[in-house]
């Protein structure tokens, strides 16, 4: 790790801050960038996360997918954390702070308008942002498309009733335009860079070693543009929010509260568990990662579709993705630590036999 990297931390709360200073000295070119949108899908911030996620992507190796359903554990635990219980979880966490504990300090008609923003947030699992986590955690590339796109294939489905069933909406309507552009754009595009990219660099090697080799000197040398791209991401979006922080400043921190509380305890739930049935540890961060970070582009577009551009719902949502960055970097500075308590293999996926890679 380089000096550069370790210092990661610090590196963003100084990103931060500065996002938080241009946002206020240059409202206009902020307001620019933040228009060019579609279904709630900024291109800006897409190109910057296309740039994190590209490295993950050609270290995915297609010929060992196939051997996924060998470790269900991962796949489990995910699916298990991020469908029966984060939901549900997220919407107590909002009934108990904004109906009891901050009750003296908010108006009863935003509550539930706070509450709606965190189940909101707590259906919509990760899509992007886990392969940059992902990597940086040392994660298993494979697997952990795998369960991105599995987690994806359920959301199309799932999102839709279970925020209805929470929220008591029926006329839910689910913006597709952001579930499937979002998809798109970070998942389908650059995985399809990442396979030809892979497949330029493994061309005339002979033995799988070598193409691996190749492919890891290749990542490494894109690597620094992985973490720029993190570091200019964080700091657009504080740019764009930056009038409403520092307008609201008590109201953010008691929005915050809830968020990483929820944050904290779905990780240390799915970590938890995949420590005590013994998942390797590349599957072990990111299948926890999944659950702990949110689909922030599907939020943010359901809450102004249903509640408005100004509603509390999208308050919430916003306020999201601005405690995301910070929270994600210290489990994964965390998972990096503990990495020692799992089992140490290098992969959760059964690697060719010897005599398969020649």
């Amino acid at each position: 790790m380089s000096s550069f990297e370790k210092y990661l931390s610090l590196w963003v709360a100084l990103c931060i801050v500065a996002g938080l200073l241009l946002g206020t000295l240059m409202p206009g070119l902020f307001g620019f960038l933040a228009g060019l949108e579609y279904g709630s899908v900024n291109f800006v911030v897409a190109l910057l996360i296309w740039a994190m996620v590209y490295p993950m992507m050609v270290a995915v190796d297609f010929s060992s997918l196939r051997r996924v359903h060998e470790r269900p554990k991962g796949l489990i635990i995910t699916l298990a954390v991020n469908w029966l219980i984060k939901p549900f979880t997220m919407a107590a966490l909002g009934v108990l702070f904004f109906h009891y504990i901050f009750a003296p300090f908010i108006d009863p008609a935003d509550a539930g308008q706070y509450i709606a923003g965190m189940i909101l947030l707590g259906a919509a699992p990760c899509t992007a942002m886990v392969f940059v986590w992902s990597q940086m955690t040392k994660g298993d590339p494979n697997y952990t498309l795998v369960q991105v796109s599995l987690n994806d294939v359920i959301m199309i489905f799932a999102f839709a009733p279970i925020v209805a069933l929470l929220l008591g909406v029926t006329d839910l309507s689910v913006p597709w335009e952001t579930l499937l552009l979002s998809v798109g754009l970070y998942v389908v595009i650059p995985l399809a860079a990442g396979v030809w990219t892979r497949m330029y660099l493994t061309r005339g090697t002979g033995r799988a070693a070598e193409a691996e080799a190749e492919v890891a000197r290749f990542t490494a040398r894109v690597k620094p543009f992985s973490v720029l791209g993190l570091l200019a991401t964080v700091v657009l979006l504080f740019g764009f929010q930056g009038d409403v922080i520092l307008g609201q400043p008590l109201l953010i921190a008691m929005i915050a509260v809830p968020l990483l509380i929820q944050s904290y305890g779905i990780f240390a739930l799915a970590y938890g568990a995949a420590y005590l049935w013994r998942v390797p540890h590349p599957v072990a961060a990111p299948c926890a990662m999944i659950g702990t970070s949110n689909f922030f582009e599907l939020a943010v577009a359901v809450a102004i579709g249903l509640f408005g551009l100004t509603s509390g719902a999208a308050l919430v949502t916003v306020v999201g993705v601005l405690v995301e960055v910070p929270v994600m970097l210290s489990l994964v500075a965390f998972a990096n630590r503990t990495r020692h308590l799992f089992p140490a293999e290098e992969s959760a996926i059964r690697q060719p036999r010897r005599e398969e890679q020649t």
